[in-house]
């Protein structure tokens, strides 16, 4: 296939996989740690396709980047944390 050469193709297809996963996960009402620390895995999987593929990022310059990137880090690690204290 032809359009699989496109990066951005790429990444459309698996963000639709990855949307597909959070939604079975949801529908069969999967709950726990494991599942939670998965679905945040995959926002951040997703996020990050988002940020390099579509806004085009992954050939910027490198302060852009990191400003990005660093924003979804510290996104992610705030809500794993804030997730994690909730259970103490």
């Amino acid at each position: 296939m032809n359009a699989l050469k496109n990066p951005a193709h790429r990444a459309w297809l698996v963000l639709i996989l990855a949307t597909l996963v959070t939604w079975y996960l949801g529908e069969v009402g999967a709950a726990g740690t494991l599942s939670i620390v998965a679905m945040l895995a995959i926002a951040f999987v997703k996020g990050r396709l988002v940020i390099l593929d579509f806004i085009e990022l992954r050939g910027a310059p490198l302060l852009w980047r990191l400003l990005l990137e660093g924003w979804l880090i510290l996104v992610s690690s705030l809500i794993l944390l804030a997730y994690w204290i909730s259970l103490k």
